[in-house]
């Protein structure tokens, strides 16, 4: 089968483009943690994680298990504007790869520190994996406006 020049173009293009997103750093799949969104009301996010352990009209709290927490944090409308989540000893955390991409910051200690914006769609998320003796990986994601 033979491939028109103008066909060949179109694929190089696309191919540079996707290749320029992720070089750029501003890709990430991390958007949501357990179905839960930046945007989505209070009633939306205890509906999805069910009763938090400390629930407040701006904060809840929820022990997902003996490894797994996270914060809720809402604005004055009952939004959802940040989600934080701590793995105790990085049991159940997704790699940092589909988090924040491949760059991320290694320290002489061990810790890892990443942090990407994605402006078209206003949030960042970021990936930090503590050096202490039971590392805590922290990701939290955040709306900006």
């Amino acid at each position: 089968m033979k491939l028109s020049t103008a066909f060949k173009i179109m694929i190089c293009v696309l191919l540079l483009l996707v290749m320029a997103a992720l070089a750029y750093g501003q890709t990430t799949t991390y958007r949501e943690y357990r179905g839960v969104r930046l945007g989505m009301t209070a009633a939306e996010t205890r509906a999805k994680l069910g009763t938090a352990a400390l629930q407040s009209d701006d904060q809840d709290y929820y022990v997902i298990s003996a490894n797994e927490t996270t914060q809720i944090m809402y604005n004055a409308a009952q939004k959802v504007v940040m989600i934080s989540t701590d793995y105790t000893n990085g049991a159940g955390a997704p790699d940092y790869r589909s988090v924040v991409g491949e760059k991320i910051l290694q320290k002489p200690d061990g810790s890892l520190f990443s942090m990407v914006r994605n402006d078209a769609e206003r949030f960042w998320v970021t990936y930090n994996k503590s050096a202490t003796v039971v590392p805590v990986v922290t990701i939290t994601l955040g709306a900006y406006k």
